[in-house]
């Protein structure tokens, strides 16, 4: 018998690959027992009640254990133990990846099924580990809507180290998840801080130190102005196309194209500092300010771009931040026309007849730093967190494939 020089000592070469020679080769059929959800109309649902009854979109209230849900039942059916893996049957949520752990026994629709690990096997925390690593939609079929039922997950093989050293894997994940989730709460505590900030600021409820001269009453009229530039049409150039997405979300890159590949040859240049305002989705929020890196870049017809009639008196920078703000959402809204919030169109002139109040442009200066900072701070708890995630993705690879052993 030749022996392979590939192959690692320690290690052995299996359907799967080369795994550590403890380490088995099992069908998730011969070690979790698999049950569906089923139909909302077998039970007696309500407000409250012993099993949170649990559809797919109750995935999305939380990361990892479910044990809530919007409807509950008292009924004797089919329930899933506490501990079991739950995941949708089919669709995009399967491609999102959408695996919780039951934290306490629950019921659920026809549109969900559950795996419950044999625990002298697989550990359970190991288990919704791997199989967020081998991701569902490896599982499932690969038709055009992914699906997934008892042909698919019987037959799907996995690695499966001696159930000590899964533990010690999960506990190690675990640390990581840990320090990740505590990440994600800062990261929203800071946003939070930064909105009432906001809102506290840019009301005059809170002045900063220094600043006490009152603050005026102006037209929308008085500070901003349309401005539109041209743009010699080329076929064969290729325009970078900026949007503004809803809810405040800023602008960005949304695609490059060749002149030719543009049915409505109406395209402008958008230069930093103009502020945006999608004219069909102003009343979702979609408006902002062009930033350095975007300057140049090309809007359609569809946008409007405004700049500050005297920069002495406005600055740019703090009118998107008020654009934030819920009365700006409101005037925006009063001053767009249609019978459907979906096809409602932006009517300037309307708008320009509106006011705020304004601050110095001194004032206005020293609130931008302010929210700047903020922004700032949570940009970096960001960075921060998409580190975190990163490691913990390169030490599970490492992990469940056997190349990194940890002792247990």
């Amino acid at each position: 018998m030749t022996h392979d020089t590939n192959i690692p000592q320690g290690y052995k070469a299996t359907a799967l690959g080369i795994i550590p020679q403890e380490w088995e080769v099992m069908r998730l059929g011969d070690i979790v027992s698999i049950t569906s959800g089923e139909s909302p109309s077998l039970y007696h649902l309500k407000a409250e009640g012993k099993y949170p009854y649990v559809k797919v979109e109750d995935l999305n209230n939380c990361e990892k254990y479910q044990e809530s849900s919007r409807e509950y039942s008292d009924d004797n059916n089919t329930t899933i133990k506490a501990g079991s893996i739950i995941f949708p049957k089919r669709g995009a949520s399967i491609l999102n990846n959408k695996v919780r752990i039951a934290a306490k026994d629950i019921q659920m629709d026809s549109n969900m099924m559950a795996i419950t690990p044999h625990t002298a096997i697989v550990d359970t925390e190991f288990l919704y580990i791997r199989i967020l690593h081998e991701r569902l939609y490896r599982i499932a079929d690969t038709s055009s809507i992914p699906q997934i039922n008892n042909k698919h997950i019987i037959p799907y093989k996995i690695a499966v180290p001696p159930l000590a050293e899964q533990r010690k894997i999960a506990e190690v994940l675990g640390v990581w998840d840990e320090a990740i989730e505590k990440q994600a709460r800062l990261i929203e505590k800071l946003a939070l801080r930064k909105r009432a900030l906001m809102q506290r600021l840019l009301s005059a409820k809170l002045r900063l130190p220094g600043f006490s001269s009152p603050w005026q009453k102006v037209n929308y009229s008085d500070i901003l102005k349309e401005v539109r530039r041209t743009l010699t049409w080329d076929e064969n150039e290729l325009y970078d196309l900026i949007s503004v997405r809803r809810r405040s979300g800023g602008v960005f890159h949304r695609e490059s194209l060749y002149g030719h590949e543009i049915k409505t040859k109406t395209l402008r240049p958008a230069l930093e500092g103009d502020f945006l305002i999608s004219k069909m989705q102003i009343v979702h929020g979609a408006s902002g300010v062009v930033p350095k890196q975007l300057s140049g870049m090309k809007i359609s017809g569809s946008y409007i771009a405004l700049i500050a009639k005297d920069p002495k008196e406005l600055n740019i920078s703090y009118f998107n931040l008020w654009s934030q703000m819920p009365l700006f959402y409101h005037q925006t809204f009063v001053s767009s026309y249609g019978v459907h919030i979906e096809k409602m169109t932006f009517d300037l002139d309307a708008f320009m007849s509106l006011s705020m109040n304004l601050p110095p442009i001194e004032e206005q200066n020293r609130i931008v730093e302010v929210i700047s900072t903020a922004t700032n701070e949570i940009e970096l708890a960001k960075e921060k967190l998409e580190r975190l995630r990163r490691q913990k993705r390169g030490l599970m690879q490492q992990l469940l494939t056997g190349k990194k052993r940890i002792k247990y």
